[in-house]
């Protein structure tokens, strides 16, 4: 108890803790209100077919977000986000506790003041329940076990002097959690790599190679990936064939599109917070540049070596990237996160200069940051930008047409329209399955039906993505069987869908239709049709 009062006595810590809580308590209230997104459902179908990977993703994604309802018993937007909010309040003590030890005190406190400001990282990391947040979390969890490992402090007993380095057991625990972090997303192989990358770099530790325990790592990485490997095995390596073809170019090259991701990327990570994180970046690459042309380096340029081996390639490969195909802002965001460090010693630079400077800055974005994200909340949940809305500010300006937000279902005006209905609740129990036209259809309606029903849903997608669905049930599993096929509006007015369907069922009729509101007006239509007798199995390309 003494322990703890004396380390809450001091300011830091004070600062320290309030981050770590405050940003705590802030997550959890915006993930307890937003609806949950389209990809967040469907890994919560993850969790309802525990395996050893999935064709998407690896394993992890379904434990942290099944995390939740399987502790409360509860299925909601909140509780299938339990796992990734806990999950990035431990990325964020990991990186501080990092930061502390490749730099200071002052830099890990700034370090996680970015950190818990950043909204793509509070979003993406901390609140959506997304593969990210394991990753993130065993991300951080190596980058501090390779901090301890690689520059340990002068006077221990580990090491004789500053500048001897002696290989440890915690190259064997590395590669523990590098295999957890690419069990969780296969960005986790490019951490590896980059921690391979810095070994060979860096005088000091290419000793590695020669270890013993490092050879233990390998084969603890090997074990520990070994899920995802007997997975693909057993599936043809879908999984590697689907992640390894998206990043191969179909088409010709755009700068333009590299430009965008720059400035989207920017966006993302907050202007005040994205250019400094770019420049720090980049200063710090023609610096290690020129120490390795002149051959000349300190401990200290051996740690931004580390960080920069584990954050550029991310960067600068997912942007190049963007060059031929679109990607999604979370891809590169592992990199800006390895970063975040070197703006946090940064930070301490010009703090030294104008400590009231880095104050308005850091608190500026913050305040600007919660603001934003309190705007978005309350456009998602009440539509206090859409017209025409019971709760729109100034009569509003965005039409529900025009805003993508609508496409989110709130599952618990779903789950009423089911429970309400005489006629769904026959047909939902008279129905051996349910199918959608979209795979990420099919995760809002699941979690909507619990716990009225636990009737299986697949997909019929007659452009053949069935992702998961394709190995979550066989082909002629329900011939000859009735079934519920659930829609939303922009797909119910597709005649090729319905003529299609047609053509597998004895009979297809709507039944009911389940209106979706946001400040009193209808923005979005569930769509429920009774199709009776599957007459043959729904083509796939690819799964069981």
């Amino acid at each position: 108890m003494q322990i703890a009062q004396k380390w809450l006595a001091e300011k830091t810590n004070q600062l320290v803790l309030f981050l770590l809580v405050g940003g705590l308590l802030f997550r959890s209230f915006l993930a307890f209100l937003v609806y949950p997104t389209f990809d967040e459902a469907y890994y919560y179908l993850y969790s309802l077919h525990l395996d050893w990977s999935y064709f998407d993703h690896p394993f992890l994604v379904a434990l942290t977000t099944g995390f939740g309802p399987w502790l409360t018993g509860v299925v909601s937007q909140f509780t299938i986000r339990l796992g990734a909010i806990i999950c990035y309040t431990g990325s964020l003590l990991l990186l501080y506790l990092t930061s502390k030890r490749l730099f200071s005190a002052k830099a890990a406190k700034l370090t996680l003041a970015i950190a818990t400001i950043s909204p793509i990282f509070q979003v993406s990391f901390g609140i959506l329940s997304l593969p990210d947040s394991p990753l993130m979390f065993f991300w951080s969890a190596s980058l501090y076990c390779a901090a301890n490992e690689f520059f340990r402090q002068p006077g221990n007993q580990e090491s004789c002097s500053s500048n001897l380095y002696v290989p440890s057991y915690r190259l064997s625990y590395l590669g523990i959690l590098v295999g957890l972090a690419c069990d969780s997303k296969y960005h986790g192989f490019v951490l590896g790599l980059g921690l391979i990358g810095f070994c060979l770099t860096s005088p000091r530790h290419r000793c590695v190679v020669r270890s013993p325990w490092a050879w233990l790592g390998l084969c603890l990485f090997i074990i520990t990936i070994s899920p995802i490997v007997f997975w693909n095995i057993q599936h043809d390596w879908v999984s590697f064939r689907f992640q390894s073809e998206r990043a191969v170019p179909k088409s010709g090259y755009n700068l333009l599109s590299v430009v965008s991701v720059f400035f989207l990327g920017i966006a993302y990570l907050f202007p005040s917070i994205g250019f400094p994180l770019w420049w720090v970046s980049l200063q710090s690459t023609v610096a290690r540049t020129n120490e390795l042309f002149y051959q000349k380096r300190k401990d200290l340029d051996a740690s931004v070596l580390l960080i920069l081996w584990v954050s550029l390639p991310i960067i600068f490969g997912f942007t190049f990237i963007g060059g031929y195909r679109q990607i999604l802002p979370a891809w590169t965001m592992p990199g800006f996160w390895g970063t975040t460090l070197l703006l946090g010693q940064q930070a301490v630079i010009w703090q030294d200069k104008s400590r009231r400077s880095v104050r308005r800055w850091l608190l500026g974005s913050g305040i600007a940051v919660s603001s934003m994200l309190l705007i978005v909340l309350l456009q998602i949940t009440a539509g206090i930008m859409q017209k025409p809305s019971q709760y729109a500010l100034m009569g509003g300006f965005l039409p529900p047409k025009d805003d993508p937000s609508t496409e989110l279902i709130d599952i618990g005006q779903l789950r009423r329209g089911f429970a309400e209905s005489p006629i769904l609740s026959a047909a939902l129990h008279n129905s051996s399955f349910i199918f959608t036209n979209r795979y990420y259809l099919g995760g809002p309606i699941a979690m909507s039906l619990k716990p009225l029903a636990d009737t299986p849903i697949t997909c019929f997608d007659i452009g053949k993505d069935l992702r998961g669905f394709a190995f979550w049930s066989k082909p002629g599993q329900w011939l000859g069987k009735d079934a519920l096929y659930i829609t939303t509006a922009p797909f119910n007015l597709r005649k090729d869908l319905m003529a299609s369907y047609r053509t597998y069922f004895s009979s297809l009729n709507e039944i009911e239709t389940i209106p979706i509101r946001r400040g009193g007006v209808v923005v979005n239509v569930v769509y429920v049709y009774q199709a009776k007798t599957l007459l043959k199995p729904y083509p796939r390309s690819y799964g069981i």
